[in-house]
């Protein structure tokens, strides 16, 4: 009876691992779509038609805001800082009074330099009239020419007199006017160095505040050195178009235009440096800022894109699966270009009016039957700019 009660469980038990055993071939079965066994069963994949239009050709680099100029504002003359004319942060125009030093021993200088030269037109004037009445005594005879030339050279000296005064005017007017500080670029201004009451010097090292110029404003970034060929090819057209992206490369900080492209290449790292113009009309871009570059170096007529998710790559290379007219898959070998924006450009192995899988690659094998099903929501990924 044991014996006998031992094989109905030896018995029992196989059929439970057959039947676990029938299941699980079923299952794996199902999985495959059928793709193994007559493609049965239609697998749903998310897939796109190739699309077809101009296709901008993008290079892209990281780089630094600099302002267009900048200006360390220092004093040109000794003297006490009567005033500060100006708020730290605040916008002025070229011209705009920024400070005044103490003017009156300037103005002391210019008066007595504007006395000076009085004095001496008048006794140049004196010798004037003294050298005419020389010159018409010495045609009688009344005088020497001895005393007519010295006289004449009198009346040289004094002239002298009289050009070195009006540079002293000049210069003591010049001394005057940098009493009051202005402003020589349109900019913002920055931190206050030295504050109302100092005496300060033309000699200090410090500057009393520095202005940087944010409209226009520049932006120097880098690329690698076997993208220069295509660039000053580019160049040839037309100005570039730059886009500045801030460092997550999701908003866009604004739009300029190549300026510069460097004379040198960097050995240490093989790049190039460049300089793009950006207007800066909502002063988005801020001077020693990193932000993330797109240079665009033309279009590609009637390019074909594709979501960058059909691009595959296998031992043979890289490949996407072909949906055909019946619906079953052909997996074909492709060359591909830049990409960018989750959209790569397909340069070779594709037609405009194909349809491409885009999402469910790995339950499919050439032959396999297919349906569309619609795209899964998924989060948006970064929109800065990729190396081509």
């Amino acid at each position: 009876m044991k014996l006998q009660r031992k094989h109905i469980a030896i018995a029992a038990g196989l059929f439970v691992l057959a039947g676990i055993g029938w299941r699980l071939s079923g299952h794996d079965h199902d999985s495959d779509g059928g793709a193994s066994h007559g493609l049965d069963r239609p697998v749903p994949v998310t897939m796109e038609q190739v699309t077809t239009g101009s296709v901008p050709l993008y290079a892209s680099g990281v780089g630094t805001v600099q302002a267009y100029n900048t200006v360390n504002v220092q004093v040109r003359v000794d003297g006490q800082l009567e005033s500060v004319n100006f708020r730290e942060g605040q916008s002025v125009k070229a011209g705009d009074r920024l400070a005044q030093i103490d003017p009156r021993p300037y103005q002391a200088a210019l008066d007595n330099a504007l006395a000076n030269l009085a004095k001496d037109e008048a006794t140049l004037m004196n010798a004037k009239r003294d050298l005419v009445r020389y010159e018409g005594t010495a045609r009688k005879g009344y005088t020497t020419d001895q005393q007519r030339d010295t006289q004449a050279a009198t009346v040289g000296a004094l002239a002298a007199t009289v050009q070195a005064d009006q540079a002293t005017i000049e210069n003591a007017r010049v001394q005057l006017g940098y009493t009051t500080v202005t402003s020589p670029i349109d900019g913002r201004t920055g931190i206050r160095h030295i504050d109302k009451g100092n005496i300060v010097h033309a000699a200090d090292a410090g500057a009393l505040v520095v202005i940087t110029q944010l409209q226009p404003i520049s932006l120097i970034f880098t690329l690698p050195q076997d993208l220069l060929p295509g660039i000053t090819t580019a160049e040839l057209a037309g100005p570039l178009p730059v886009t500045a992206f801030s460092r997550d490369g999701k908003t866009v900080l604004g739009e300029g235009v190549l300026e510069l492209v460097d004379n040198e290449i960097d050995p240490s790292t093989g790049t190039i440096r460049l300089k793009a113009r950006f207007p800066n009309a909502a002063q988005s871009l801020w001077p020693g800022q990193f932000v993330n570059a797109r240079l665009e170096l033309g279009a590609v007529g009637n390019g074909l894109t594709v979501d960058s998710r059909v691009v595959q790559r296998g031992p043979n290379g890289v490949f996407a699966y072909i949906v055909k007219p019946d619906d079953t898959v052909e997996m074909r070998a492709i060359e591909v270009g830049q990409d960018y924006g989750g959209r790569t450009l397909v340069t070779h192995g594709l037609n405009g009016n194909e349809r491409v899988v885009v999402d469910g690659q790995l339950r499919v094998e050439p032959g396999t039957k297919v349906s569309s099903v619609p795209e899964q929501p998924r989060q948006t990924g970064s929109l800065a700019p990729e190396s081509p």
